[in-house]
């Protein structure tokens, strides 16, 4: 499974890891490049899932964006 981790912290690097050593296929974005950015990078690199790490793309809506365009992401909408 392609698997695009979102951050540069601490946190999404352990998730990174260990998504990697059950053999998912990685991807990461750190820093914020944007919202619509990144969900262009999940398109391009067609990942399957999408984690996001920090809390700040949550509370920008990323998951409500990416639903919008049929991406998969953990965590929650901006309402929940």
């Amino acid at each position: 499974m392609k698997i695009l981790v979102i951050g540069g912290g601490g946190r999404e690097h352990a998730i990174a890891w260990r998504l990697a050593l059950e053999g998912h296929k990685i991807f990461a974005w750190p820093g914020n490049p944007g919202i619509a950015q990144i969900a262009e990078l999940a398109e391009n690199v067609e990942a399957d899932l999408t984690v996001v790490g920090p809390e700040a793309p949550l509370v920008d809506g990323i998951v409500d964006r990416y639903r919008a365009r049929g991406l998969n992401i953990v965590g929650p909408t901006q309402q929940n």
